[in-house]
């Protein structure tokens, strides 16, 4: 199991498999990251991985549509496409 901090949502802290998504996580435990569709199309779940950036899958290809360069190297992500190994903090 690896822990999700919300650090924009109290700083609750919630325990997920694996390679859980993180949109995922954040709608089943109520983790508040905002979003729309879900899918990778409209960004609007752009959020930034606070501590734990390592324990991120690679970067997808829809994320770089609505991600620059610099966005990613300051640890922002799109929840719906990122799937974490490891012990995240994130914000939004």
């Amino acid at each position: 199991m690896v822990t999700v901090t919300f650090i924009s949502n109290d700083g609750k802290a919630v325990e997920a498999p694996e390679n859980s998504n993180l949109l995922r996580v954040s709608l089943r435990e109520k983790g508040g990251i905002p979003f729309k569709c879900g899918g990778g199309l409209c960004g609007t779940c752009k959020c930034r991985i606070e501590r734990g950036l390592e324990n991120t899958d690679a970067v997808k290809p829809k994320e770089k549509k609505h991600l620059s360069d610099d966005d990613l190297s300051q640890g922002y992500r799109m929840a719906c496409q990122t799937f974490v190994k490891g012990d995240v903090s994130v914000s939004w």
